[in-house]
């Protein structure tokens, strides 16, 4: 470490500058950054003091809503369906078959379409074509929007002449996606779970609809923080009555007359399963209760019989430990991030060296219900040739329904379950986290679902629910035999959130307290491949380590640990990453307007956590730590100046240099506030 003295302010300090050291300066978490580079700090309002004026400012630009937005009036239902079908047949959305064609009689609902045909209309208002190529046409295929493709000039054509779903022409590399009929089905509480309730089952862990109700009443009463609500947005609601229907409907549908011994059990308790057995495969050794457990004997009812009848075939069903794992050892794993953890960020970070990817993290209940938003999470690229999927949820029963539905409905190498989230509105619901607290219910909900996929199940806990009650060294021994194929731990506590750094010596304990066949990842403030090799070495135990924040900010980062360098990234080769993340994102939300500007959201979410960046080349001490607060300073070129910035006017002046203008009245915040460093939220 060089001991350099350098000239910097201090965030904080109203004073002039303080003469400091590059030790004090990483002492205090500040980037220890060189003298000739540095520069105030802008002069600018507080970012709440903005986000607020650009509040009110929107407010006032809106007659809906007058005055200070405090005051907004409350629409019904069928007031928001009549303005959102208005806007529909505004000229801005045209219909996108009228798009694709040119012909406004290629529609087969003709004056019956909730979308406006009048193509002159849509010509006059739509914005100027951006710059630069269709990404459609560009990767060799037809353009599925055709008139509303911004960059539809590029078109031969001018518009797409061969016939085709829009869907599958615009995600024809992408697969998991969700069919109408299974959405349908879930809608109306009629899909059926089958295996996952026959485990459910056989481990006593459901029980009819009047106990759950009287549980959730007690929950109520007492003030637990497990008790849901389905009205809450993004949690986890997990509603113990929502599940009454769909049980009810399946059992229905198997056996109106059929009585299940196992219907009685209370969750958390276990009991021996009435069964008829068959003396001779007593005398033969075989543990029924066992063999029921694993899944190898069948326990379905026979027509017109009120027992179970016991059909042995023990080739049938895997234990858990016996499935085939994901190989984890020295690859370079993305963390499942939450918002910019999306399908076009993980092609960027496929394409600079990461091996493994995960999907950004689902709720258990929302993916049951159906919700379109909530499957987009689930989409998979063609180049993610090791991906899996993170779902959290709070109860066994749940958890158990949405496993089989996912290995069911998508292309998947392994699900892993969330149990580290420390967002208040899932620990609120009881997941996340909150199940920390409650290791009994961890193992039956590893336990159910392992059982119920044939899909390796893996797990993400942190280190424990309380600063300083560590106990994931104390479970580790067992969670191989709960039917975990992977363990990957963050060093912090739910507690502690973000602050402070992670505790790797307590990684390395749960390391070596596992045994040899639970692969056992290590997860926090992965920043460079120094950290890479300093955790590999000082715990050979470990399969690997997980990359997550490191990738929001330099997602070269797995480019780094490939190659064993320190990358100094120059602005331009930055740039060009940012330009590749909006090709994939204009492929994967859309060309048109409305894909534009999505494509926009998630790339200013992104760049609030680049911003946090420092090039190499500016650096007194290298690497780089995750908890370095850089001061204002000059980049080596105006373009990296730009970069640098952790003004959100900045961040919308290099998105308006890769999508165009903004549009009028537009205004961002980020959603996780990463600038923070202390307060971000992601799960």
């Amino acid at each position: 470490m060089e001991a350099e003295e350098s000239r910097s302010q201090l965030p904080g300090d109203e004073a002039t500058a303080v003469e400091v050291t590059a030790e004090q300066l990483v002492a205090r978490a500040i980037a220890p950054i060189k003298k000739e580079f540095l520069r105030p700090p802008p002069v600018r309002s507080s970012s709440a003091d903005n986000e607020a004026a650009a509040a009110a400012t929107n407010d006032n630009k809106n007659p809906a809503h007058p005055g200070s937005g405090l005051l907004k009036d409350k629409k019904s239902k069928r007031q928001l369906k009549r303005e959102r079908r208005q806007e529909q047949k505004s000229a801005r959305n045209l219909c996108p078959e009228v798009a694709r064609t040119g012909d406004v009689t290629s529609c087969p609902y003709k004056d019956k379409c909730r979308f406006s045909h009048d193509i002159e209309a849509f010509k006059a208002q739509k914005p100027a074509d951006l710059e630069g190529q269709c990404p459609f046409v560009k990767s060799g295929g037809p353009c599925p929007y055709g008139l509303a493709c911004r960059f539809s000039s590029t078109h031969e054509d001018g518009v797409l002449s061969s016939t085709g779903h829009l869907n599958g022409l615009k995600n024809s590399s992408e697969v998991n996606g969700l069919s109408k009929d299974v959405q349908k089905l879930l809608w109306k509480n009629k899909m059926r779970f089958s295996k996952a309730d026959a485990k459910l089952k056989s481990l006593g862990l459901l029980c009819p609809k009047s106990k759950m109700k009287d549980m959730e009443n007690k929950d109520g009463e007492n003030g637990g923080s497990n008790k849901c609500s389905l009205s809450d947005d993004n949690g986890c609601c997990e509603v113990a009555s929502d599940l009454g229907p769909k049980l009810e409907e399946a059992i229905k549908d198997d056996d109106a007359d059929a009585k299940y011994e196992t219907d009685e059990l209370c969750p958390q308790k276990r009991r021996k399963t009435g069964v008829n057995c068959d003396p001779s495969e007593i005398e033969k050794g075989v543990n029924v209760t066992e063999e029921i457990e694993r899944g190898s004997i069948n326990t379905e009812p026979e027509a017109g019989c009120d027992t179970l009848t016991i059909k042995t075939d023990l080739s049938l069903k895997l234990h858990p430990r016996e499935k085939k794992l994901i190989d984890f050892r020295d690859k370079l794993y993305l963390a499942p991030l939450t918002t910019v953890g999306n399908l076009p960020f993980r092609r960027v970070c496929k394409v600079l060296g990461a091996d493994v990817t995960c999907g950004e993290m689902a709720m258990c209940t929302n993916l049951l219900q159906g919700q379109a938003s909530e499957w987009a999470l689930l989409r998979r690229h063609s180049s993610e040739d090791l991906f899996g999927v993170q779902i959290c949820g709070a109860y066994p029963d749940t958890v158990a329904r949405t496993v089989e539905l996912i290995e069911q409905e998508c292309t998947i190498d392994f699900i892993d379950i969330n149990m580290g989230c420390p967002i208040d509105i899932v620990v609120n619901k009881g997941a996340g986290s909150a199940l920390l607290t409650k290791p009994m219910r961890m193992k039956n909900i590893v336990e159910v679902a392992s059982s119920t996929v044939d899909k390796p199940i893996t797990i993400k806990v942190r280190t424990a629910y309380f600063e300083g009650k560590n106990r994931i060294d104390s479970l580790i021994a067992d969670m191989g035999s709960w039917g975990a194929g992977a363990v990957t731990i963050h060093g912090r506590s739910r507690q502690q959130r973000y602050s402070k750094l992670a505790d790797w010596d307590y990684i390395y304990q749960c390391g070596r307290k596992a045994p040899k066949t639970l692969p056992v990842v290590g997860n926090g403030d992965v920043f460079s491949f120094v950290d890479w090799n300093n955790h590999r070495t000082a715990c050979p135990e470990l399969a690997t380590c997980m990359v997550a924040r490191g990738a929001l900010i330099k997602p070269w980062i797995f480019t780094e640990i490939k190659e064993q360098r320190h990358w100094d990234i120059s602005s331009g080769e930055r740039l060009n990453i940012l330009k590749e993340f909006v090709h994939f994102g204009l492929e994967h939300w859309g060309s048109d307007t409305k894909g534009v500007e999505t494509t926009r959201r998630f790339l200013l979410e992104w760049l609030s956590y680049t911003c946090r960046y420092v090039p190499v080349g500016l650096l007194e001490v290298i690497p780089q730590r995750i908890n370095w607060r850089p001061p204002s300073y000059y980049g080596r070129d105006e373009l990296e100046t730009l970069m640098a910035s952790d003004s959100a006017a900045d961040w919308i002046r290099i998105s308006e240099m890769l999508l165009g203008k903004v549009p009028d009245g537009f205004t961002f915040a980020p959603k996780h506030k990463s600038n923070a460093y202390d307060r971000a939220e992601n799960g």
